[in-house]
């Protein structure tokens, strides 16, 4: 039997640019690793992310019928991580999430191994990025920004010298 893969969760502020860098890493190390797409309340017009959009209605009976390893609310929005990656990481994949940061201890704690990977920036970094998205209102910008968890990561990247170090920092530590 195979030894059990690692969870990675990958966490941080919006607009420190997950998705970006998730986008990458998972053309490198599909071989190797599993990037589940998160299930989110969110319109599926909505392409600056890697999700499934689902309606309330729908999240909700997923949820109930047991189909996400976890779930979570964060800025009106629900999001969950599908439970098949229970399957993946027993059958030794490394699987990779994109989670909140308050999520993130309570979920380290549930599963072993796992890795915490929070990246960030500087404040205007991603006031401005933030802005750039054209999806929210200045008022939601900045509740977001406002938004402080205290977590302890494994790894921190700090997204601003470029895109190609902070990929190259990401899949360093998802090959860890």
């Amino acid at each position: 039997m195979p030894a059990r893969g690692t969870l990675f969760l990958v966490a941080g502020p919006s607009g420190a640019g997950k998705d970006t860098l998730l986008g990458a890493a998972r053309e490198r190390l599909s071989a190797t690793h599993v990037f589940p797409q998160r299930i989110v309340t969110r319109s599926s017009v909505d392409s600056s992310e890697n999700h499934v959009s689902e309606t309330e209605e729908l999240f909700a009976a997923r949820l109930a019928r047991g189909e996400f390893a976890f779930a979570w609310t964060a800025h009106g929005l629900s999001y969950g991580i599908p439970a098949s990656i229970w399957q993946d990481l027993d059958e030794g994949r490394h699987v990779v999430v994109n989670v909140s940061r308050a999520i993130a201890a309570s979920v380290r704690g549930t599963c072993t191994p796992s890795h915490v990977i929070l990246v960030t920036a500087r404040r205007e970094i991603l006031a401005d990025r933030l802005c750039a998205r054209n999806r929210e209102r200045q008022d939601n910008i900045a509740a977001r920004l406002d938004r402080t968890v205290d977590l302890v990561p494994d790894t921190l990247i700090v997204n601003e010298a470029g895109i190609d170090a902070a990929v190259s920092r990401l899949v360093e530590a998802l090959q860890g």
